[in-house]
């Protein structure tokens, strides 16, 4: 027997969504997948929307969406036009990717009035994220009446850190009064990837220790022990830890109070270009690996920088993991870059061969797909390519978060 879960993923400016089909093994098939981009660009890129049904033709609109709820009342009127019928469906769910869960939300939670208030007072954590996703919660909750309403969120799967990984060494008063922590994030992709790794490599996910890369235009890296987060690269924000997209991730706390004296610069002017202008953008002009390869490949020699920069915050991430869990069973590259970039993967690790690490040139640059080998067949570690599906984990934490008591 299946169960049919919608999946909402309402980000700042788009909104992913699919349909699935959940059977008891926690498998999915998908009925449904559509994108809803540049939410709210006014005079920019007008918005659009794309929507993907199993065997029929795909349907596009396009035009502006003013908001989200504008967002999301397309999406339903393209279930409506294009399938599937979602009265007929019976859903039995609507999962809801929500950013910030804070230190409260350690599991998927149904959704209540409270619950409800306790994301909303969680704003200042995530001022860009967790009020679309509460959008995407009321505009949910009012097209489907009576369909019970989960909140997955991305910080819960990192809320095992032993304390000494979560603290920071600041004033008491941040920690208790302003909630001054390590949160970390991508925790649904984490999550899911650690467990498919143990599976692949035919252990128990209790019994396997990891270190997982999600290498998108986000980055992070997660030491997983026993199948629990013990240690992530993202903190109190995803700023912190590996160099992404548009993000610096790690540099001197310092900074924004050196660029306040000597360039007159705000700390919201300073925060924004840390997260929007930074990372690969800023030092090689684009956010996509992609172009900074090509860049690499033609002699220029602020990409081969930026690509040196990048694959060293990876090693040296690798390593420090490495010393937290003691010992690794496997390696695993997801996401974008992860799954798709051999040239990456390999850079990234170079040099760790005396650590038992090791890629293997052929397996790494196969024209593969799915989960993979890419070390050694008699590597110590295990290098793996598990590639992510956040959206089949959501499904599944809504329905287990239904099936038992909520949480919170």
């Amino acid at each position: 027997m299946t169960q049919a879960v919608l999946v909402l993923n309402v980000g700042s400016s788009s909104i992913k969504y699919q349909l699935l089909e959940v059977d008891a093994s926690g498998g999915g098939e998908r009925r449904a997948t559509g994108l809803v981009e540049r939410i709210g660009a006014g005079g920019g890129a007008p918005g659009a929307l794309e929507h993907r049904a199993a065997g029929r033709e795909p349907y596009r609109r396009e035009g502006g969406f003013a908001d989200h709820r504008q967002a999301l009342e397309a999406m339903l009127e393209a279930f409506r036009a294009a399938g599937p019928d979602l009265a007929a469906v019976r859903l039995s769910a609507v999962g809801h990717r929500v950013v910030h869960g804070g230190s409260e939300f350690t599991r998927a939670t149904v959704l209540d009035d409270d619950v409800l208030r306790r994301i909303r007072e969680l704003i200042p954590l995530a001022p860009l994220h967790n009020p679309a996703n509460i959008t995407g919660i009321e505009t949910a909750g009012a097209a489907f009446p009576g369909v019970p309403q989960v909140a997955v969120f991305d910080t819960a799967f990192h809320q095992t850190l032993p304390e000494a990984a979560h603290t920071y060494a600041v004033p008491r008063e941040w920690r208790e009064r302003w909630a001054v922590r390590r949160y970390g994030f991508h925790g649904t992709s984490h999550q899911y990837v650690a467990r498919r790794a143990a599976e692949f490599l035919g252990r128990s996910p209790d019994r396997t220790d990891l270190i997982v890369l999600h290498l998108g235009n986000g980055a992070s890296v997660s030491a997983v022990a026993g199948g629990r987060s013990v240690d992530t690269s993202m903190g109190l924000t995803p700023l912190e830890g590996l160099v992404m997209g548009t993000r610096s991730g790690d540099l001197d706390p310092a900074l924004p109070a050196y660029l306040e004296r000597v360039a007159g610069l705000g700390a919201e002017e300073v925060e924004r270009a840390l997260n929007h202008d930074s990372g690969l953008l800023g030092l090689a002009g684009s956010n996509d690996l992609r172009d900074v390869h090509r860049a690499v490949d033609a002699g220029d020699a602020a990409a081969k920088l930026a690509l040196d920069v990048y694959c060293h915050r990876i090693r040296k991430y690798v390593g420090a993991y490495y010393a937290v869990l003691g010992r690794l069973d496997a390696i695993v590259f997801t996401a974008g870059a992860g799954e798709n970039d051999a040239r990456t993967r390999a850079l990234s690790l170079a040099g760790l061969e005396n650590l038992g690490i090791a890629v293997d040139a052929v397996r790494n640059t196969a024209q593969a797909h799915g989960e993979r080998f890419i070390s050694p067949a008699d590597a110590p570690v295990a290098v793996l390519v598990i590639p992510t599906d956040e959206e089949i984990e959501i499904a599944r934490q809504a329905l287990a978060a239904l099936a038992g008591p909520a949480a919170g």
